[in-house]
């Protein structure tokens, strides 16, 4: 059942046109557990209280589909605002993007013209930068691109996911650059060519490449919700004596709250990827088929009204 509601959220979360009605509705139907408002300033507002916290953040405004150059550009726009903001507010927060938002499905030269003028506002405000990984068809372009901003780019890093057959490689690959990435388990439906069908080999892959990432001296943020996962990633740099300023623990706003909170308790840092603004439909139903019991919530909420 777990897999059927999986496979079915995944096809539900390409639909376009399912995308654009949900522009004109809203953060309904639950989804405000994850996104944090569909403004600027109301996704500031949380970072901040985020803070108080002691925790970390990293913010996306979300979009999906730009197939347009001027739409491209004007999320790039607003990225560059969004560094502004956490700039000039002291907020503890970094910046996330995903590069088909910038133009990647438009042209190299439309994507790689917003990357640097996003930079290089990073670089004069001191505010990092990490491009999502998407799906399976966008990876090598993600790469590409990252490798190539990286030798212009200091403080910029990317996304690695545990559940495709290439990513061990990748990660052998990608120390030359010695970058930061996000290690991630993966949240978009493959086929059995490209990714582990099973959870248990998906683990199995996440567990190598974490361990592999981390004694290459490379930061790693270990993105998971996962108590297994995070009592492996405890046990590792205890073993090897791996300090705490070289890697983080990274979850979603809205999931496991108290966990973030215990984790900050122990000493341990963590970021909270905060998403907002209205195109949150693609990602709420990736929420909704990562764990079941995301599902159970929003139609407790719907019962509710």
């Amino acid at each position: 059942m777990e897999r059927i509601l999986r496979d079915f959220f995944l096809f539900l979360s390409k639909n376009e046109h399912l995308t654009k009605a949900a522009r004109r509705y809203g953060l309904r139907f639950g989804a405000a557990r994850f996104v944090a408002g569909e403004s600027l300033e109301m996704a500031a507002a949380i970072i901040s209280e985020l803070n108080r916290k002691g925790l970390s953040v990293t913010i996306d405004h979300l979009g999906e589909f730009i197939d347009n150059q001027h739409e491209a550009e004007e999320r790039a726009n607003q990225c560059l605002e969004a560094i502004r903001i956490i700039s000039n507010n002291q907020l503890d927060s970094q910046v996330s993007l995903k590069l088909t938002s910038m133009g990647l499905d438009i042209s190299e030269q439309v994507v790689m013209k917003n990357m640097r003028k996003i930079l290089e506002e990073a670089k004069a405000k001191q505010v990092f930068v990490t491009l999502d990984m998407e799906d399976f068809p966008r990876c090598q372009p993600t790469l590409e691109v990252f490798k190539k901003l990286k030798a212009e780019y200091n403080d910029i890093g990317t996304v690695i996911q545990a559940y495709l057959h290439r990513t061990e490689k990748d990660i052998e690959e990608l120390n030359a650059w010695h970058p930061n990435l996000r290690l991630v388990k993966g949240a978009y439906k493959e086929p059995r060519e490209i990714a582990f069908p099973e959870k248990s080999e998906v683990d199995a892959n996440f567990k190598k490449i974490i361990k592999k990432h981390m004694l290459n001296g490379n930061y790693t943020a270990v993105a998971t919700h996962d108590d297994k996962i995070i009592d492996y990633t405890k046990n590792l740099v205890m073993k090897h004596g791996i300090p705490t300023d070289r890697f983080e623990f990274q979850m979603l706003y809205g999931i496991r709250n108290d966990k973030q909170l215990d984790l900050v308790e122990e000493g341990y840092k963590v970021r909270v990827y905060v998403p907002y603004g209205t195109d949150w439909y693609g990602y709420f139903m990736r929420r909704l088929a990562e764990r079941p019991a995301n599902v159970a919530f929003v139609l407790k909420g719907l019962l509710k009204k």
